[in-house]
């Protein structure tokens, strides 16, 4: 359990929490701390006025950040981790790398955020069908794709945390359903690694795909693909860069193959200077320790969920706690204008964001109990019909 001081200490990193603002969208993306901003800034000033070329650097740094990946995802080795610009790119390695065949399946469903499902759409050219599996409410239940599955079913996508809903899956009941009928389980988890507990072995989940800027803390244009060795071998990339092969530095070896690892997935130069804020994201999430970070979050979003459901606020997230992870969505009364509630909410220092009419919040570990008792009684405050106000 994380301790008043942790808290403190960490809040301390982030600059805009000394405006008294509460910013309770990192389901969109994360304010940068001050180690994130330190770190890109070191690299964009060593590239500027310093050493100017920082390779060596760079690639010892890409090397440990691939390292402390694997330890938050639960990974077998850096070896199953690629760096990605983005959860797009991500799951497109996977999508337009399978040799697909005519008459091959997916299985999606319709609670999914478009960057889990275009990618998959896209493989229609090559004569694969589309199931889509009806989730009411925004929840995905291991036993309703279980009953999706059809003999042709080749490849299950689905996101580990909703993005509207907040509804959780249960991963590790589904990646054995999959790995049992020798389905690829592909898993979006976006939504989920930073803020939860993940272990992708244990679950068999064959790929994860996930940008860093939201629960990772991180900046925009740096992400993760995690493969297993058996769906690498599987994969025929689309595409290969030149630092994507087995030894990028032997220039005139036009034969050499991709490189044994998933590095193979990476191509060309990356965005350094995101990377660098990657890095220093991530060292602060396994500094705080995902098991921390989940039961500091459960209990947050807990406080929301327990005073909406006594106001007689209608939810979309699950109450239980192993059905959702750091993200609240409530349905507004029928009438009230959400776009001014928010409005209103940014005007009392709150940050939170509407979806689809409904109003979603998303603390982090850093926030405050205070912060949710304040943000629940401006909430219920606007919502509240004028006859009951005080």
């Amino acid at each position: 359990m994380l301790t008043h001081s942790q808290i403190s200490s960490v809040r301390k990193l982030f600059p805009y929490t000394a405006s008294a603002r509460i910013y309770l969208n990192h389901a969109a993306t994360a304010p940068l701390s001050t180690p994130v901003v330190e770190a890109m800034m070191h690299n964009l000033r060593e590239r500027s006025t310093g050493k100017l070329e920082t390779y060596s650097d760079d690639i010892r740094m890409i090397a440990d950040l691939r390292e402390r990946v694997a330890r938050l995802i639960g990974a077998e080795t850096a070896a199953r981790i690629a760096l990605q610009a983005n959860t797009s790119d991500a799951i497109s390695v996977v999508a337009a790398g399978l040799p697909w065949r005519g008459g091959d399946r997916i299985l999606l469903n319709t609670a999914e955020f478009p960057a889990n499902v275009h990618p998959f759409l896209n493989m229609r050219r090559h004569g694969v069908e589309i199931d889509l599996l009806q989730a009411p409410d925004g929840v995905v239940t291991a036993e309703a794709l279980q009953n999706a599955l059809r003999p042709r079913t080749r490849l299950v996508a689905l996101s580990a945390v909703q993005f509207l809903s907040g509804f959780r899956a249960d991963l590790a009941t589904i990646g054995a359903l999959c790995r049992e009928r020798g389905v690829i389980f592909a898993v979006d988890g976006i939504q989920a690694v930073g803020a939860v507990r993940l272990d992708v072995v244990r679950m068999k989940i064959d790929a994860l795909a996930a940008g860093c800027q939201k629960w990772q803390l991180g900046p925009q244009g740096g992400g993760v693909l995690y493969v297993t060795d058996d769906l690498q071998a599987q994969i025929q990339q689309a595409y290969l860069g030149w630092l994507a092969v087995e030894d990028p530095w032997r220039f005139f070896d036009f034969e050499q193959g991709p490189a044994p690892s998933a590095r193979r997935y990476e191509g060309g130069t990356p965005a350094i200077p995101s990377l660098w804020g990657m890095h220093a994201a991530v060292g602060m999430l396994l500094e705080a320790g995902a098991a921390a970070i989940e039961k500091r979050l459960l209990s947050l979003t807990g406080r929301l969920i327990g005073v909406f459901e006594q106001a007689g606020l209608r939810l979309m997230t699950p109450g239980e706690p192993d059905r959702r992870a750091g993200i609240v969505t409530v349905r507004l009364p029928e009438g009230l204008d959400g776009r001014a509630l928010v409005k209103d909410l940014t005007r009392h220092g709150i940050i939170g964001s509407m979806r689809e009419g409904s109003l979603r919040l998303s603390p982090h570990f850093y926030n405050t109990e205070e912060e949710m008792e304040r943000t629940a009684e401006a909430i219920l405050e606007y919502v509240r019909p004028a006859s009951t106000r005080p």
